[in-house]
């Protein structure tokens, strides 16, 4: 199953201050600007095995990584810029964003804060894959690195409340985790409604319908945790904060390992499956010639509410986690090192400047290893 990566990343001055990328856009055709003008995105080619995806995803982002230190620039893994006023964070001129800021609301600018990992695999089972990334979903939380938004500490994992519970709180269908699903055709019916109540509100709010159909189809009007990409064609889970490469390659090959158990051999929801008062699920999921069991989908809604608000503090989510084949005390999240308290912009840059450095020092770990 090939697998690829996407790490968005901010880019600070060598005072902690948010910057353009600038001439960092040019280091390789795998970076690419984003929606934000102090944030760039580093992508991996699909590989065919988690040794490949291990060696490239460090590679690009040390080019990546140096280029930035002789331009007096540094990459930030945080979810959040931690302190930013909206000025801070300006968007790129994109009509698709002025469009989606017009039909969500002002909500939408919640979204600006936020820097995430996507992790893609290659179609084959697909409703088995997207059911498996479903349940999945609550494992974000080992890798947050950030709690908090605008100098606040508002909640253990900022960056997936901020996109869901504000952002899209308006618009569910367009950035909310979905059910399972029994099929594609399932999926993208889904896609379909979605799209047109998208396209309803756009109109009801004044959009012209040629620039909406212009800019949004079915499969690109939809922004969820868990979303099935045509063009590539994969099946993206977007839920993980920017991260450590380290870290981000750990979750990814463990989720890599549930989501090919999950495409093998099956899937089937079982309401006594993942138990938050115990771990007997453990033993079950392991064994290899049967089907993934995944808990009903009430219970991931309400796991993937603890470990926003709580993280790995909650015990139901670590019991959950490693009911699925994790295993939470091997990961280091960010967010974890961050005062509890409100920081000011001042220590916010400091911040920033020490993730940068936890970032250069995770990348050359990785080059003393490798001759």
């Amino acid at each position: 199953m090939k697998t690829s990566l996407e790490v968005e990343y901010w880019v600070v001055d060598d005072d902690g201050d948010l910057v353009p990328p600038d001439t960092l856009l040019d280091v390789s055709e795998q970076v690419d600007p984003e929606f934000v003008e102090p944030m760039l995105e580093i992508k991996t080619t699909p590989c065919e095995s988690m040794a490949e995806l291990r060696e490239e995803l460090p590679r690009r982002i040390g080019r990546v990584a140096d280029a930035a230190r002789e331009r007096n620039k540094r990459l930030v893994p945080l979810a959040t810029p931690l302190y930013a006023a909206p000025a801070d964070v300006p968007y790129r001129e994109k009509v698709g964003t002025d469009l989606q800021r017009r039909i969500v609301g002002p909500t939408f600018d919640d979204a600006r804060f936020c820097a995430g990992t996507h992790v893609h695999f290659e179609q084959s089972n697909v409703a088995d894959q997207l059911n498996a990334l479903t349940a999945i979903d609550p494992a974000f939380a080992l890798v947050t690195s950030a709690a908090h938004h605008r100098g606040e500490r508002i909640l253990e994992c900022a960056r997936p409340f901020l996109y869901r519970c504000s952002c899209y709180e308006t618009c569910p269908e367009q950035g909310h985790l979905w059910p399972y699903v029994d099929s594609v055709a399932e999926w993208e019916q889904r896609l379909e409604t979605a799209h047109g109540v998208f396209r309803e509100r756009a109109l009801e709010r004044g959009v012209d319908p040629d620039a909406f159909d212009d800019e949004f189809a079915p499969y690109d009007a939809v922004w969820n945790p868990v979303r099935l990409r045509k063009a590539m064609p994969t099946v993206e889970w977007r839920s993980p904060d920017a991260a450590l490469p380290s870290q981000v390659l750990r979750l990814a090959e463990a989720v890599r390992s549930i989501v090919s158990r999950a495409d093998a051999r099956g899937t089937v929801v079982d309401g006594s499956a993942i138990p938050t008062a115990s771990d007997a699920i453990i033993d079950s999921n392991a064994v290899t010639d049967g089907p993934l069991r995944l808990p009903k989908f009430d219970t991931v809604e309400s796991i993937t509410d603890a470990a926003i608000h709580d993280g790995l503090g909650d015990s139901s989510v670590r019991r959950y986690l490693r009911g699925l084949g994790f295993e939470p005390s091997a990961y280091d999240p960010l967010a974890d090192r961050h005062p509890d308290s409100r920081i000011t912009e001042r220590r916010a840059k400091k911040l920033r400047l020490r993730a940068a450095d936890r970032l250069e020092a995770d990348l050359e770990r990785r080059r003393v290893r490798t001759p």
